[in-house]
């Protein structure tokens, strides 16, 4: 999702427009767990926005873009309609897909965005579980070489290990991407920095190197990917 930085007569005049497409018919009330989770899948490796614990930097910083429009007054329905009409309307410019999300999907999301969007503090109860992704705390060990670290299937900036063993000597990493963000697998320390192919829905990524005894870290060098979590510690014995 990518949100551009607009001028207030111009949120204004979008938050006008998203009112009245959503007031053509009736629709749920929005689910913010439901919402906090697609911004997780979707739009968080090309975001920032702290209480989700995005970090990317495709996108806009939705933090920063909202933090003096909230300051100057407007609501929170408004950045909602904002947010809502980027997602169905994304600009020419964007590198944003039209219909990253669709109907209530994206009402979901654009609610979860204008609740915390420039908002301090941290998401409470359901929301504070919601989009977090399952992480084993057991490392993941090589096997003839070849070590099998696979990207979380949720699309999350994740892999499904925080932690992986090999043997010193030729070191093989795979992972196996089910999502429909870009991920790959890469390796780096004690001179080293090698990259597999950025793949998705479904794809592979390998890399092999040879590595000596010593610490390590696996990553998805896909920019924004690392430092939104989307790594681990290899130990080389």
């Amino acid at each position: 999702m990518s949100l551009a930085r607009y001028p207030i007569a111009a949120v204004a005049a979008l938050a006008l427009l998203a009112a009245v497409v959503a007031g053509c018919g009736r629709e749920e009330e929005p689910d913010l767990v439901k919402g906090k989770e697609l911004f997780v899948q979707k739009c968080a490796s090309c975001h920032i926005l702290k209480r989700s614990n995005s970090q990317g930097v495709v996108g806009p910083n939705l933090d920063a873009a909202f933090a003096a429009a909230r300051r100057s007054g407007m609501t929170e329905e408004t950045v909602q309609g904002v947010v809502r009409e980027q997602i169905l309307n994304p600009r020419r410019s964007s590198k944003m897909p039209a219909g990253l999300v669709k109907g209530q999907d994206a009402r979901d999301v654009a609610a979860y965005v204008a609740m915390v969007a420039a908002q301090p503090g941290e998401d409470e109860g359901a929301l504070a579980a919601a989009g977090k992704p399952k992480v084993s705390s057991k490392p993941v060990e090589a096997k003839g070489g070849k070590l099998e670290i696979d990207a979380d299937p949720s699309g999350a900036l994740a892999f499904t290990a925080a932690k992986a063993i090999a043997a010193a000597g030729a070191v093989e990493l795979v992972m196996e991407n089910e999502a429909s963000v870009q991920h790959n697998i890469a390796v780096k320390g004690s001179g080293t920095d090698e990259k597999g192919p950025v793949v998705m829905k479904g794809g592979t990524s390998k890399v092999s190197t040879s590595l000596k005894a010593g610490k390590y870290a696996f990553y998805c060098s896909v920019p924004g990917h690392e430092a939104g979590g989307m790594k681990g510690e290899l130990t080389v014995k």
